[in-house]
């Protein structure tokens, strides 16, 4: 009798391989704590935050030297027994000089920032498919009406300057209640608040893993943001107890418009009766279908619950149509599906001592996070700011002044000399002070047989070159920022003529084009979030009227423009004096093209007429040559007003 060999006992996939491995959030519920998973969170977020220490403390110091506080530096002084650390004021003052300065910084920054302002420019939006361009021009118009809603032009330029001061731009996208209505909201976000994970290489930051800000907010905002029932407000105030019912004596001993870097922690707030929530943003991975439809050419993904109902019923329904249609097996156009580990975008909302307050996936139709940053250059990660390239000139500058304001001090200004024995007897020398020093005065003195007589010294301590080192120190200034006279609005030497100071201030311009390009990416990446942001939230019309567009109502349908895909650019504004100066001259050029086109064909005409044109005939070309002339829109007004009016024949009534 042949023995059969059994076959092994299949086992269920379940039984094997654990799902909820396969996603990282789901993993942490199963595995840990809530408290566990909170503290995961944050030690990561703590300790992306502690390594941005030393670029919070150059930011500091580029703050300082921009607004004027240029003597600030710690220096160590060693004593005999000790070494001590004082700032640089403190040590000159102790020398019994007076710290000067001259802030130069503070004047190329605004500069800068004119420059930018002058620019006048907005993004707009252009859709990508030709049959959908009529949607671009309504969703720019919707943009532009999204960014006088958030003061965006007030809003770009402090982050602007905050560009030159640390280089770093960060702004937050998002949708909510502000002002008294649900809309698209654009949050400056202080670099000081702001943590990013230190693997990040990109200049274009795609690259980055995980994020997040520090918010010191009220109680009251508190419950306004994470209270959506009274169960919610009794947990709250038993995690922020303190801040609950805390007397707000702190805010006694804070100075408005002053900032204080020295209470700087990730866990406590300055003010200890504010609340400290801290919002993390990190991908986490699971598992997704990867589907690619050949009959459309659609790439897509799908969760892993819905490939039976998008993928495999689908692809069932497509076998019976294509058999039915006389198709083979093998031509019929299936979905074709590939299981893929994906990563998306999942938030947390977290108290400093582990409560989780809100967490998700990201709610956002992007599929990213609610952040924008640009940091400058980002050359192997390393950020170096516009205002940190002339620091080392403005401590040179500010100690040539002090220099020679010590020696102005200390050197000899009308001092008297007179020898011991002209003094006479009926007189002190206080005496001789005061008569030598009073107008008209007269000093009397015994003459000697040595001959010597009273005598006023004056040293002229200006020509040892100092003079002659600030103006180096100044030209290198201009040398290194890029800033010259001519874009500072100076006044050109004699004989120097217009077209060469426009190019100067062209040039000037130009070495500060690949900052100000790098700021108008930054401003086009924030206007991306804001159309998807209008996109998916603008779920009904609406009627748009832009201020400085006279007449212009605009309606927008979300069913026509939702899945429109947009390229946004950056272009010049129209509501600007430059560009209405520029449209009219150009009008003008125009007019003026076609007055010359109309009066040539006039004295072509006269010239040619007595040989071929009978009468008919020339009224004919004349006609023609002033419908010729007539034809652009721009000249029909300025022809019509100055063509003479025709004369009227006289009526007699009966």
């Amino acid at each position: 009798m042949v023995k059969t060999k059994n076959k092994p006992k299949l086992l269920p996939l379940s039984s094997v391989v654990d799902a909820e491995d396969l996603d990282s959030v789901k993993a942490s519920f199963c595995k840990d704590s809530p408290y566990d998973r909170a503290y995961n969170v944050l030690f990561e977020a703590q300790r992306y935050y502690d390594n941005m220490a030393d670029f919070r403390r150059e930011r500091e110091r580029n703050k300082r030297y921009n607004y004027g506080k240029q003597w600030s530096d710690i220096i160590e002084i060693r004593e005999r027994c000790r070494t001590r650390r004082i700032t640089e004021e403190e040590y000159i003052k102790e020398q019994g000089n007076v710290p000067l300065k001259n802030n130069l910084i503070r004047r190329l920054v605004k500069n800068v920032l004119g420059v930018y302002r002058s620019q006048s420019k907005e993004p707009t939006c252009t859709a990508r498919d030709k049959d959908e361009q009529k949607y671009g021009e309504t969703m720019s118009v919707v943009l532009q009406y999204n960014r006088q809603m958030n003061r965006m032009s007030e809003l770009d330029a402090r982050t602007m300057e905050e560009f030159l001061i640390s280089g770093a731009a960060i702004q937050k996208k998002k949708w909510g209640w502000k002002h008294n209505r649900l809309d698209c909201w654009t949050d400056y976000v202080s670099p000081n608040n702001f943590f990013i994970g230190n693997n990040m290489k990109d200049f274009r930051g795609w690259d980055a893993n995980c994020m997040g800000e520090i918010h010191d907010v009220t109680f009251g905002n508190l419950l306004e943001n994470f209270a959506s029932s009274p169960a919610d407000v009794k947990r709250l105030k038993e995690i922020y107890s303190q801040q609950a019912y805390r007397e707000r004596i702190a805010d006694n001993c804070q100075k408005f418009g002053y900032y204080e870097p020295k209470n700087l922690d990730f866990f406590s707030p300055s003010n200890p009766s504010l609340c400290r929530v801290i919002e993390v943003w990190r991908k986490e991975s699971k598992q997704r279908y990867l589907c690619h439809d050949p009959n459309n050419g659609d790439v897509y993904k799908i969760e892993v619950e819905d490939k039976k109902r998008l993928v495999d019923e689908e692809n069932e329904d497509r076998r019976q149509r294509g058999l039915a249609a006389g198709m083979t097996e093998s031509d019929i156009p299936y979905i074709q599906a590939r299981w893929i580990m994906d990563d998306y975008w999942y938030f947390y909302y977290l108290s400093p001592f582990g409560d989780i307050l809100r967490e998700g996936e990201t709610p956002y139709a992007h599929g990213e996070h609610p952040y924008v940053f640009k940091f400058y250059p980002f050359i192997d990660g390393e950020i170096h700011s516009f205002v940190n390239d002339v620091i080392d000139q403005q401590r040179y500058v500010n100690r040539l002044i002090t220099m020679y304001d010590f020696i102005m001090r200390a050197s000899a200004k009308g001092v008297l000399l007179c020898p011991d024995d002209v003094l006479p007897d009926d007189m002190t020398w206080d005496d001789v002070a005061d008569e030598w020093a009073r107008y008209n005065g007269i000093v009397r003195y015994k003459a000697k047989s040595h001959g010597k007589v009273p005598v006023q010294v004056a040293n002229n301590s200006t020509t040892i070159g100092i003079q002659d080192l600030l103006q180096y120190q100044l030209k290198f200034f201009e040398d290194i920022s890029g800033v010259n006279g001519a874009l500072q609005g100076k006044a050109g030497f004699s004989g120097t003529s217009g077209s060469l100071y426009a190019q100067q201030t062209q040039n000037a311009t130009m070495s500060l084009l690949d900052i100000l390009e790098t700021f108008s990416q930054f401003v086009i990446d924030g206007a991306y979030k804001d159309v998807k942001n209008m996109q998916q939230y603008y779920d009904s019309k609406r009627m748009f009227n832009i201020v400085g567009r006279a007449g212009q109502i605009v309606e927008y349908d979300p069913k026509k423009i939702r899945d429109v895909e947009f390229d946004i650019n950056i272009t010049e504004s129209t509501a600007t004096p430059a560009y209405r100066q520029t449209f009219s001259c150009s009008c003008g050029k125009h007019r003026q093209s076609a007055l010359s086109s109309f009066f040539k064909s006039e004295t072509s005409h006269s010239e040619t007429s007595c040989f071929s044109l009978s009468s008919r005939s020339r009224r004919t070309s004349r006609k023609d040559g002033f419908r010729r002339a007539y034809r652009p829109s721009f000249s029909n007004r300025w022809l019509s007003s100055r063509r003479p009016a025709p004369r009227r024949k006289p009526c007699f009534s009966r």
